[in-house]
């Protein structure tokens, strides 16, 4: 787990897409690493467990996720997780996936969580459950040392099944498509095409970038691009490809006063101690992707839920760790939840439009700001020995617009490009259908019709579980409402 920069920067891994020049980074090109192997993207991420917030699930409903409300959706969280934390009404026993709240045994996370505290931010045990907002531990999806991706948890498992065929090293290029009912898909295979034929139904878990793209290549978005593209439309959808968000952050990076931090970890011969223990063992610092403390906090008090997160991290170092101040350091991560800029996907681009709306600067601006309010409390003191990046002589809003414009980075959260709904710009109903198509389901992250207020991989596997229950018909799980706790109710489950 400790070594999650290295299948994230594998080309073997990761399909390596990169956006456009982004117009509002001075035409920076980002990085959009997507998992390139099974479990997708879980096989590659940072791990963290990150549900959302409730309200985030209620605004879906509003937009026309009809029973993906938070009461709709609850049950599956539970039915995704196995949780080795303190038992909660709110959390799962019994899933595929453990999860694990981090222990936070280097001294930085516990500072870092009483400053927040100091700073006059509440406290929470469990973001994941009553409360999200606050500063308290991070969940990871860990399982006895190892990654716990969707392929460890789900698949390998069932692998031998006689009814399940497993097809690796194959490239889907085309879902075919006869009278607005879905045949099959073809594909190619070390040179050769294939067709599978779909007596049922086809399921495209491509992602948020893969899936509008092979909906294109079939015939299905927007008319007049299709045409423009030389591709016979099959169904005039203008929403594929179109809604496209993500998450962005920056790293604000501190000086650490004492010699605690993770930096004597990236010396070689640390490494290799640190990856024999893990390989004998499955313990020790190469069992924790090292984001064990975080924090939801609210810019100000007009948010109706926690618009920025922070990761805190006992190191100071790129995420991708190519980068990294040569001395004991620590960081955050922090960056706004709920951007208003939106990009597109189409067959050749990636535009994400980052940081197109002026709220965007307002609120990384907050994010600056509020981290080093964090940062000087009575907590920090002992460890804070001054502020590497941005630097304590950015301080005006232009220098700091400037500072972020140049160093703000994607957190790899990119969806809501076959968003789910009812208005003119959706690809998918509730049921996770293809409009116009039948036969048709897509269900991964592009079907979100708003990001969520955290890390994507836990909303995912959730659309996951609920989608496979409407796809053998049980009747929808929902929770119900009983004592209030904290700043929401405590919920259980019952069928409808």
């Amino acid at each position: 787990p400790a070594a999650l920069s290295i299948p994230m920067n594998s080309r073997k891994y990761n399909w390596g897409f990169w956006s456009d020049p982004e117009p509002h980074l001075g035409g920076r090109q980002m990085n959009c690493p997507r998992g390139k192997v099974l479990g997708g993207s879980s096989s590659i991420n940072g791990m963290a467990f990150v549900r959302g917030n409730y309200q985030d699930f209620n605004h879906w409903a509003d937009l026309g996720a009809k029973g993906w409300d938070y009461a709709g959706v609850l049950p599956y969280f539970k039915r995704v997780e196995s949780y080795t934390g303190a038992p909660s009404s709110f959390r799962g026993q019994h899933g595929p996936i453990t999860v694990s709240p981090g222990k936070g045994e280097n001294p930085l996370y516990q500072a870092f969580i009483k400053a927040g505290e100091q700073a006059g931010y509440p406290r929470t045990v469990d973001p994941n459950g009553a409360q999200q907002e606050g500063f308290g531990p991070m969940d990871m999806s860990i399982h006895n040392g190892v990654r716990c991706s969707a392929s460890n948890a789900y698949l390998k498992p069932i692998a031998q099944n006689q009814n399940l065929e497993i097809v690796t090293q194959a490239l889907v290029s085309k879902i075919v498509i006869a009278a607005g009912h879905v045949k099959g898909v073809t594909y190619t295979r070390d040179k050769k095409l294939y067709y599978v034929k779909a007596n049922e139904e086809v399921i495209l878990s491509a992602g948020p970038i893969n899936s509008p793209r092979l909906l294109m290549q079939s015939g299905i978005g927007s008319g007049e691009y299709l045409q423009q593209q030389g591709i016979e439309v099959v169904k005039h959808l203008p929403g594929v490809g179109q809604n496209l968000m993500d998450h962005l952050e920056l790293y604000v990076q501190y000086r650490c006063r004492q010699p605690i931090s993770l930096y004597p970890t990236q010396r070689w011969y640390n490494k290799l101690k640190i990856g024999a223990q893990w390989l004998l063992t499955q313990k020790g610092l190469g069992a924790t992707n090292h984001f064990e403390a975080g924090a939801f906090i609210k810019s100000d008090p007009l948010q109706e839920w926690p618009n920025i997160q922070y990761h805190f991290l006992p190191l100071a170092i790129s995420y991708d760790g190519q980068q990294m101040p040569q001395m004991h350091g620590f960081q955050v991560h922090v960056g706004p939840m709920r951007s208003k800029s939106r990009g597109f996907v189409s067959l050749q681009n990636i535009q994400f439009n980052y940081m197109s709306h002026e709220d965007d600067w307002r609120e990384f601006r907050h994010c600056i700001q509020h981290t080093r309010e964090i940062m000087r409390m009575p907590a920090m003191e002992p460890f804070n020995d001054g502020e590497i990046a941005p630097g304590a002589a950015v301080r005006t809003d232009t220098e700091l617009n400037d500072y972020i414009r140049l160093n703000v980075e994607s957190a790899y959260h990119p969806c809501g490009t076959c968003k789910m709904g009812t208005d003119a710009l959706a690809v998918v109903d509730p049921n996770c259908r293809v409009y116009g198509i039948q036969g048709l389901r897509v269900i991964d992250s592009s079907i979100m019709p708003q990001i969520t207020t955290g890390n994507l991989n836990a909303p995912t596997l959730m659309i996951a579980e609920k989608a496979s229950s409407l796809i053998v018909g049980e009747l929808p799980l929902r929770a119900r409402r009983a004592k209030p706790q904290v700043s929401m109710a405590e919920l259980a489950d019952e069928p409808l």
